[in-house]
């Protein structure tokens, strides 16, 4: 279990019942939501604010000690942070940028150097400009199936005691924090809103997850360690491509940088601005959605069951108004998380694949869905009041 969850599964209850809500008439009113079986539109935004407050308040409380001693420990494994804030913060709160190192399958003390080496790289002009230390220093350092949790929690620490907006949070790395990009971006596309990788291998990687990603590529055209250089070219021809096909998804530019080897003389420093014009898509109306090395049970706004998850199996789905497409579904069920952002509650919900109705009618808004979606997803952004699950 995540450390925050600790927090989330003590606040998620709390609302359901009033006498637990001494405050004010309003908090009392609020909190009384906890015991409907549907909410109007303005009673699911207010019920979602509350619950966002206490779990944010209670944050605080779980990740003080992390965050003050700059380290984040789970399990076995322990993620040191270190950050610099720019600039003035904004009304909306600031950006954050997770910016992972070089090194790789190296003796601790040169992923150490790498490490400091990466805290001094960039400078937004505005943001928490973050670098974690890998928890291993294995190849795969910013990559192992374990490092998603601490990426999370990054995040949630970040929001809560840095006043970040967790729709601008943006993904950075070079040479193995390079490599750690071309697999965290993919698998983790609904958290970022742009990421860049900077001279690192893509390994197997599938790209069709970053539909609704910006992402930039750099690379040395003189880089030829590993092909890094050749297989950076494939890969920005493979988004080219992407985009071709797709004109409305796959955002991204690619840089092969003449004359330039490993080392790119900070060149790639423009990837700070162009990412910063992005912030992240949680409700896209298009998702292309494929299992990678690390099995996720949600993505944007639907889930699959967590049993069948496995390399390859994939999702397509696209919603246009209040009708949801399912295009391809490798899974024997399929749930579409709601909101009046997804579709309009106020009307019937209709979805369909290939010529079968797998739902048609009204659809209400749950405080129940409410709490168990923050639990689940354990994310701002993906609280939604209402979801249907349906068979394939």
């Amino acid at each position: 279990m995540m450390i925050r969850s600790l927090a989330i599964a003590a606040v998620a209850a709390l609302p359901a019942f009033c006498a637990v809500c001494s405050g004010t008439s309003e908090e009392d009113r609020i909190s009384r939501y906890g015991e409907r079986k549907k909410l109007s539109l303005v009673q699911a935004e207010e019920y979602s604010d509350f619950l966002l407050g206490q779990w944010k308040d209670s944050l605080k409380t779980v990740l003080a000690d992390e965050f003050n001693n700059k380290v984040i420990s789970m399990g076995e494994y322990s993620m040191k942070i270190d950050w610099t804030i720019f600039g003035e913060k904004p009304r909306d709160g600031r950006s954050l940028y997770i910016s992972l190192h070089g090194g790789g399958g190296a003796h601790p003390e040169l992923n150490d150097q790498q490490w400091d080496n990466q805290k001094r790289l960039y400078k937004p002009e505005e943001g928490v400009y973050l670098c974690p230390r890998a928890i291993t220093n294995t190849w795969d350092l910013h990559f192992r199936p374990e490092s998603d949790a601490f990426y999370d929690e990054i995040i949630h620490m970040a929001e809560a005691f840095l006043d970040v907006n967790p729709d601008k949070v943006y993904l950075m790395g070079y040479s193995a924090g390079g490599d750690g990009v071309w697999r965290l971006a993919p698998r983790m596309a609904d958290t970022w809103a742009a990421a860049s990788m900077m001279a690192g291998h893509p390994g197997d990687v599938s790209l069709v997850n970053l539909r609704n990603l910006p992402f930039m590529i750099w690379c040395g055209e003189l880089d030829s360690a590993y092909e890094r250089n050749l297989r950076c070219a494939e890969r920005i021809a493979e988004m080219d491509s992407l985009r071709t096909d797709d004109p409305d998804g796959y955002v991204h530019e690619g840089h092969i940088m003449a004359g330039k080897a490993h080392w790119m003389d900070l060149e790639d420093k423009a990837t700070v601005p162009w990412m910063a014009k992005y912030t992240r898509s949680v409700r896209p109306e298009r998702i292309i959605w494929k299992q990678g090395d690390v099995m996720k049970k949600d993505f944007y706004w639907i889930g699959i069951p967590e049993s069948e998850a496995s390399k390859g199996k994939e999702v397509r789905i696209h919603r246009d108004g209040n009708t949801i497409t399912v295009d391809k579904c490798d899974y024997s069920s399929l749930t579409v998380y709601l909101d009046d952002k997804v579709v309009d509650l106020e009307k019937p919900l209709r979805i369909i694949y290939g010529d079968k109705t797998l739902f048609d009618g009204e659809v209400n808004r749950s405080p129940k869905v409410i709490r168990e979606t923050l639990r689940e997803r354990e994310d701002p952004s993906y609280i939604f009041c209402a979801r249907i699950t349906v068979t394939l």
